[in-house]
C-alpha cells in the first residue's frame, strides 16, 4: 500500500535528496522547505531510513484536516486511529511546527494534540500512554499552515544524522547528513582524494570512508517504525541483510585528515575507531598553514572555525589570506571548498571563487565556496603582482 511520507534536510540540500529518493525507489519526489515529500509503501520507508545519507527524518503522513481553532485541531487529532498504529505501552512525544499559524500559542496546541491522542487511547483502551520528551519510544508531529493542520509518526526515532551515537564529540560537530550532502554537492567520488586540513571531529572524513565502503549510515542503529504496529521484520532483515552484502571490509583509502590540536585529533580517531575505520583514514597533526598535499590533486574541504569574540573575528581574518596563498603555493591541481558562515572569507582568500552556494547549518547561514587551483596559477599572480 503506498503511503505519503515527507522527509527533512538541512535546508540548502532539498535537490540533492530529491535525487537520493529517486535513487532509493521513492515516487512523487518533491522538494519542499528544508524538506522533500514523497511517496511509497513501508519498503521504502524502511530502505530509506536505512540508506539515506541526507535525510533528516522520515515522517510518515497520516492525516491532513482543516482547522479554525485549537478545538478542531483537537478534534481532527482525536480522531485518528492512534491505537491501531503503536500500543499504549509505548512513551510518546509531540512537537509542532507552523507557518502562518493564525493560533496564539504553539505551546498550547501542542498539549491540546498530546490530549487528544491520550483521550482516544483512554476511550479505546482505557489507559493512556507517558509522555517522554527526551527519549520517546514514539514521536508525533504536526505542521500547521494558515488553514490545515497536518499530521505525522516519525518512523526514524532519533534522527538520521545520528549514526549511532559517537563516542567522542567537539565542540560545534558538524551534523553528518550535513556533511554528506555537502561531499555530494563537490562532486566528490569515493577514489578521490580527500583532505580536510582542519578536520576536527573528522566529520567529513568518517562520511567520506562510510560512502567509499558503501557503508549504510543507518545499520548500527534502531528506529522508529520498529516500534510500531505492523512492522514488517522479515522485509526489514533483507534490507540490512542486503546492506550488509554491499559493505566492503575496511581498507586504506585515499582520505586524509589533520588538525594542529592534538585533543580534536584524538576524538577524530576514536570517533573513525568507533565504526571501524581508524586504519581507512590517515590522521596527522599539523598547522593547517604547514599542511602538504598528500597527492597531485584531490580535494580539499574545509568547515573552519566561526569567529564568536572580537580577538577570533581578527585572528581569523588574518588567516584567510594565509589560507589562500598555502593553496596557490602548494595545491595546484586541487579543487578547495570552504563552508562557513563567515561570509568575509571570499574577499579576505584573495582568491577567485568559481562557485558560491548558499547552504545552511541549522539555521545558521553559510556559504560553499568553490576555488580551482589551476596550476601554473601561482607564478601567474606573482606576475600579475610584478607588472
Amino acid at each position: 500500500m503506498t503511503e505519503q511520507f515527507f522527509s527533512s534536510c538541512p535546508r540548502g540540500l532539498e535537490q540533492l535528496l530529491v535525487d537520493e529518493l529517486t535513487e532509493l525507489g521513492a515516487s512523487d519526489v518533491t522538494a519542499g522547505d528544508s524538506g522533500v515529500s514523497f511517496r511509497g509503501d513501508f519498503t521504502v520507508c524502511y530502505r530509506v531510513n536505512l540508506n539515506s545519507r541526507i535525510a533528516g527524518r522520515v515522517l510518515w503522513q497520516v492525516e491532513k484536516a482543516p482547522y479554525r481553532n485549537e478545538d478542531e485541531v483537537y478534534k481532527a487529532a482525536l480522531a485518528l486511529p492512534w491505537a491501531d498504529w503503536f500500543d499504549v505501552s509505548n512513551t510518546i512525544a509531540v512537537s509542532v511546527n507552523a507557518r502562518k499559524c493564525p493560533l496564539k500559542s504553539l505551546e498550547f496546541i501542542t498539549l491540546r494534540i498530546k490530549d487528544a491522542v491520550c483521550d482516544h487511547f483512554r476511550s479505546r483502551v482505557g489507559s493512556r500512554p507517558n509522555v517522554d520528551t527526551r527519549e520517546p519510544n514514539v514521536r508525533i508531529f504536526a505542521f500547521l499552515e494558515e488553514a490545515t493542520a497536518t499530521f505525522y509518526v516519525d518512523t526514524s526515532g532519533e534522527a538520521l544524522f545520528k549514526r549511532g551515537q559517537r563516542p567522542a564529540s567537539v565542540d560545534a560537530p558538524l551534523k553528518e547528513n550535513l556533511a554528506a550532502g555537502i561531499l555530494r554537492m563537490t562532486g566528490w567520488k569515493p577514489g578521490q582524494p580527500l583532505l580536510d586540513p582542519m578536520c576536527g571531529g573528522g566529520t567529513f572524513l568518517i562520511e567520506a570512508a562510510q560512502i567509499s565502503l558503501d557503508m549504510a549510515p543507518g545499520l548500527g542503529r534502531r528506529f522508529g517504525f520498529e516500534r510500531l504496529r505492523g512492522f514488517q521484520a522479515d522485509t526489514w532483515k533483507t534490507l540490512k541483510d542486503e546492506a550488509e552484502a554491499r559493505r566492503q571490509a575496511p581498507r586504506r583509502l585515499p582520505i586524509f585528515g589533520s588538525d594542529m590540536y592534538g585533543n580534536e585529533l584524538k576524538m577524530a580517531r576514536i570517533n573513525a575507531a568507533h565504526l571501524g575505520l581508524e586504519e581507512a583514514i590517515e590522521f596527522k597533526q599539523v598547522n593547517v598553514l604547514e599542511v602538504n598535499p598528500p597527492t597531485s590533486e584531490g580535494v580539499w574541504i574545509v568547515n573552519p572555525p566561526y569567529g564568536v569574540r572580537i580577538g577570533e573575528q581578527e585572528e581569523l581574518a588574518n588567516l584567510y589570506p594565509k589560507l589562500g596563498d598555502v593553496l596557490k603555493q602548494r595545491f595546484a591541481g586541487w579543487i578547495a571548498y570552504f563552508f562557513t558562515a563567515d561570509l568575509r572569507l571570499a574577499k579576505l582568500i584573495r582568491l577567485q571563487a568559481s562557485k558560491r552556494t548558499p547552504l545552511y547549518n541549522g539555521a545558521l547561514e553559510c556559504r560553499l565556496f568553490e576555488y580551482r587551483m589551476v596550476p601554473g596559477s601561482a607564478r601567474k599572480t606573482k606576475s600579475e603582482g610584478a607588472s
